[in-house]
């Protein structure tokens, strides 16, 4: 009587008929111990048989190998396996440690590296991946799995790819189609609901027009520096000549003729202020400023410069992972006013007696 058989003969009836019910021996109620026990025996060498014909066979590892994946600029994941021949191998030599070795090979062709960036990182003996902390953002690395000798030498097992960690602060790159817009841009009509829109006869300013027209749509919003000024003198008439200077600011009369020594000349000032929207996220991730989607360099940093006008400007930014699964956001307020503005362009300066 073979171990499982033996197991069997000492429970009692009660339990040899609820072992039957679970292993789904038919008519188990109507049979005698001894029966139960020979048909639970049969029934759990059919199901052992059968485990073993369907049950797929062990992996095996052929060769060793590490991977290097950066996940953020400080942090970075590493898994790999070992072949069973390479671990004994590594045991016979004397391994008595296995290690993971970061090195920084930013700009190093040959196989070669930094002089004092080598990190060596203990690790598990059963494990097969590890969290490495960074040592420096925007910078390459290379990993080496290996054993420690006790002797005090070393064992290589495999390297990683070189894998480049990205940078910490947004890039310094300025996208062209961020470019701003000229100081000689005709203004936008505004609507009745106080959304500002572009001229008919001019084309798509483009990304960072849009985004301000959004940031901007819930009310009026003056124009910017001198052509807000230059509205206001064409509503009221004030009688502003075209230097932004009063009639009689100069201290001459209507004929041209002052009280002082006749002179004139032209004189002219252009001042403006532009707003830049910057930051990173996840190179794979979705990003949005107020429902407008802008593309994100391939480190996930982007930059915006769009006008910075009189008036609040509000820029709702979102960003949402490839997935969809997580998504971050924060909401930028700003707000211009300029009390005072006596400028002109070069091509409207006149001549002024002073």
């Amino acid at each position: 009587m073979t171990q499982a058989l033996t197991s069997l003969a000492r429970m009692t009836l009660r339990q040899l008929r609820q072992v039957a019910s679970e292993l789904g021996v038919t008519l188990y109620s109507r049979k005698t111990k001894a029966e139960l026990v020979d048909a639970i025996g049969e029934r759990q060498a059919d199901i052992s048989s059968v485990e073993q014909e369907h049950s797929p066979p062990p992996k095996t590892i052929d060769s060793t190998r590490v991977v290097f994946l950066p996940r953020d600029p400080q942090w970075a994941y590493v898994f790999w396996e070992i072949s069973e021949s390479d671990r004994q191998q590594a045991f016979k030599d004397g391994a008595s440690q296995l290690c993971l070795r970061v090195a920084d090979v930013t700009g190093v062709s040959d196989g070669g590296v930094h002089p004092h960036t080598l990190q060596e990182v203990p690790v598990d003996s059963h494990a097969t991946e590890w969290y490495l902390p960074v040592p420096l953002s925007d910078r390459d690395y290379r990993v080496e799995l290996g054993y420690r000798v006790n002797a005090g030498g070393w064992i290589s097992l495999a390297y990683s790819s070189i894998a480049r960690v990205p940078a910490l602060h947004p890039s310094e790159q300025i996208l062209d189609q961020f470019v701003p817009f000229s100081l000689e841009a005709p203004l936008g009509q505004v609507d009745a609901a106080g959304i500002a829109s572009q001229p008919a006869t001019t084309p798509d300013s483009g990304l960072h027009e849009r985004l301000y027209q959004t940031a901007t749509s819930f009310g009026r919003t003056m124009g910017r520096g001198s052509e807000a000024f230059h509205e206001l003198e064409g509503a009221s008439g004030s009688g502003l000549n075209a230097s932004g200077a009063g009639l009689w600011a100069s201290g001459r009369n209507e004929s041209g003729s002052g009280v002082v020594g006749q002179r004139k000349r032209a004189f002219w000032l252009v001042a403006d202020a532009e707003l830049i929207v910057y930051g990173a996220t996840d190179p794979s991730a979705r990003l949005s400023i107020g429902g407008e989607e802008v593309p994100l360099s391939s480190d996930g940093t982007f930059r915006v410069q769009v006008p910075f006008r009189d008036g609040e400007q509000v820029y709702a930014i979102e960003a949402i992972a490839a997935d969809g699964e997580q998504k971050r956001n924060i909401t930028l307020n700003f707000d211009r006013s300029t009390p005072e503005d006596n400028s002109n362009p070069s091509d409207q300066a006149v001549a002024e007696w002073f």
